[in-house]
């Protein structure tokens, strides 16, 4: 897995940071990607699943999601020929709508083969008992 220096999640919404610098990958996403901490929110899951996808922690991604809606041919592997090139986040909406469900809006910038995309995405989140959330699905829109 590459370890990149800035979080590529970029942190808090560009104006809560007042111009400055992304935090570091190990003290933002990285310290749940790598398992020292649980996210404390679905906000906290949803940003580190992104720097997932950046990094190619797969595994992550694997518990990180419901198991009943995983899909079984999973593979973030930034390396391979048709993976996207991911170039941003940024965080539209976060709604915690009880103690074990959560939605984020987020519009994620990607390139694939030279062209520019853009993922716009509702996420449904759900907390399970043992206190850890997880990805269920979301709703994709242009």
């Amino acid at each position: 897995m590459q370890r990149p220096n800035d979080c590529p999640c970029g942190g808090a919404a560009p104006a809560q940071r007042s111009g400055t610098k992304a935090p570091r990958f190990t003290q933002c996403c990285g310290r749940y990607i790598d398992g020292n901490e649980t996210a404390p929110r679905a906000l906290e899951l949803m940003r580190s699943r992104y720097s997932a996808y950046v990094v190619g922690a797969t595994e992550y991604l694997r518990a990180t999601w419901a198991p009943h809606t995983c899909p079984a041919d999973l593979d973030a592997d930034p390396g391979a020929p048709d993976a996207p090139r991911w170039l941003g986040l940024q965080i539209k909406a976060f709604t915690e709508t009880d103690d074990h469900h959560a939605t984020v809006e987020f519009v994620a910038r990607y390139k694939v083969g030279g062209r520019a995309h853009r993922l716009h995405e509702l996420s449904r989140f759900v907390r399970g008992d043992d206190g850890r959330w997880r990805y269920i699905d979301g709703d994709v829109s242009e």
